[in-house]
């Protein structure tokens, strides 16, 4: 290994600003579609007649559509380049989203979801690699913090709100309608700009103009070889634990703070708002403070904030909770959850892998993640809550932490910092 793990000649800093905006905006735009049903159903559930079962099965079949197909679409995009993979994913969630508002019950809405799934899911880990193979080494995990955090500030803070707004002029089916735009302008914005991983790396490394032969088939690796690097099967294994954790916070924590710490529904929607905003913060910040201090230690930084404000946060009870309190305390919660998810599904797979496999090691994690943590998690926290009361289900949740916690305890450092003072040192031995 070079002692410089940085070098990297004639890098194109113009085209890396612009994939990482690009990937950044068009996965906000993706959120906003995959939540948008969330604020918008009371009043669909009033023209539909549905229940708030519906909401929770159109919401776990989205996760486990988007889990499955994560892993299989980022494969394939491993195999045939990312713009084959990117570009109709785009169109499909842009225009599956518009379809929502033609839904005229529950069964429609469902198998709406589930495609929409497909999509969603696919576009997740191409987004990743895409950035990944756009960003200089010095700067892969603050760009993929990039990348990722809007799906918390646009779906998650910014949705509700724009929702609502919208719901002021027009019917729910017509904000459906509205938020396919966004996606493709998007889509067009993509297909101008985004290259392939070869063109990124020939104008990487100034190779000459001359035609390059095309790999044959034969030397591209299989995506199942993602499962001979320790790192890939160990993120999976801790996203049992930390999906498990965050997946039931956002499901349950609207109906802990109103049935078990009696909230109002305003106070209620102020507090869950730390979820949004957290999300945002910590999705930014660990990749990007770990480019300086290392992968493993802004993980297990994050992993103690989550312990440490969900300890906080079992001890609050009806009547004497500050919503204030409540609200930072599900901040750091958010904090932790989305930075621990970063770098478990975006930023050490994939540099834990070759180029060739960066995709299909993001996806896997996010499949596990997502089936999992999307799709069973909140269906047992459901089932506690029901047999044990409703408080229990904060200790389903700092379990999956400590359990997510002690798996990444075996995690190999892959950061270029790392890597780079290790190198030297051996160089100096």
């Amino acid at each position: 290994m070079s002692g410089d793990v940085f070098a990297v000649k004639n890098h194109d800093t113009k085209y890396e600003f612009k994939a990482v905006l690009l990937m950044c905006l068009t996965f906000g735009v993706l959120s906003l579609d995959r939540w948008l049903v969330a604020p918008l159903f009371p009043v669909i559930m009033q023209d539909l007649n549905l229940s708030y079962q519906h909401l929770g099965t159109l919401a776990g079949i989205l996760s486990i559509t988007w889990g499955v197909f994560a892993a299989v679409l980022g494969g394939v995009s491993d195999k045939i380049g990312r713009r084959k993979v990117l570009i109709p994913c785009i169109i499909g969630f842009s225009l599956l989203s518009a379809f929502s508002g033609l839904a005229s019950g529950f069964m429609t809405l469902l198998l709406i979801r589930a495609v929409m799934g497909v999509v969603e899911g696919g576009f997740t880990p191409v987004a990743i690699a895409t950035t990944v193979e756009a960003s200089h080494p010095k700067r892969k995990g603050l760009n993929i913090g990039i990348q990722q955090s809007s799906f918390a500030l646009i779906g998650l803070a910014l949705g509700p709100i724009i929702a609502t707004q919208l719901l002021k002029v027009v019917s729910w089916h017509y904000v459906f309608f509205v938020s396919a735009i966004p996606g493709l302008i998007c889509c067009y914005f993509v297909y101008k700009y985004i290259k392939e991983p070869a063109d990124v790396k020939k104008a990487d490394t100034a190779a000459p103009a001359a035609p390059v032969a095309p790999v044959a088939p034969e030397a591209k690796p299989r995506w199942s070889e993602v499962f001979k690097y320790r790192n890939v099967v160990l993120n999976m294994v801790a996203l049992l634990g930390i999906m498990s954790f965050f997946f039931t916070l956002s499901a349950m924590t609207p109906v802990y703070l109103t049935d078990y710490l009696k909230l109002s529904m305003e106070q209620m929607g102020f507090v869950t708002s730390g979820l949004g905003i957290g999300g945002f913060f910590g999705a930014l910040f660990f990749p990007a403070i770990s480019d300086k201090i290392g992968r493993k230690p802004a993980l297990f930084m994050a992993l103690a904030i989550g312990i440490i404000a969900l300890l906080l946060f079992i001890p609050q009870e009806a009547g004497s909770s500050n919503p204030a309190v409540l609200w930072a305390l599900l901040f750091f919660m958010a904090v932790s959850g989305y930075g621990t998810l970063m770098m478990n599904t975006a930023v050490i797979p994939t540099e834990s892998v070759p180029p060739a496999l960066m995709a299909s090691a993001s996806g896997l994690p996010i499949c596990v993640g997502e089936c999992f943590g999307g799709g069973v998690a909140p269906a047992v926290a459901g089932y506690v809550a029901m047999h044990a009361g409703l408080h229990s289900i904060t200790y389903l949740m700092l379990g999956g932490l400590i359990f997510g916690t002690i798996v990444c305890l075996f995690l190999r450092e892959t950061a270029p910092v790392k890597l780079a003072k290790k190198a030297a040192a051996a160089a100096q031995a």
